[in-house]
């Protein structure tokens, strides 16, 4: 395996295991996914935004 591969094998381990502590020390919830969500798709779709159409997602 070249180094840039491993390098990156291990960035995505602790980044991985990152999210699983936040998640289970209730840093990441439910509600900052859904926020989350409809901030990338607002940003994503910011023409849809412009046209009216509202990208809230409900739940």
């Amino acid at each position: 395996m070249s180094r840039w591969r491993l390098r990156a094998l291990i960035i995505l381990i602790y980044v991985v295991i990152g999210i699983y502590v936040a998640w289970v020390y209730d840093y990441i919830t439910p509600g900052l996914l859904k926020d989350l969500a409809e901030a990338l798709l607002s940003v994503f779709l910011w023409f849809l935004v412009l046209l009216g159409i509202d990208l809230n997602i409900s739940g």
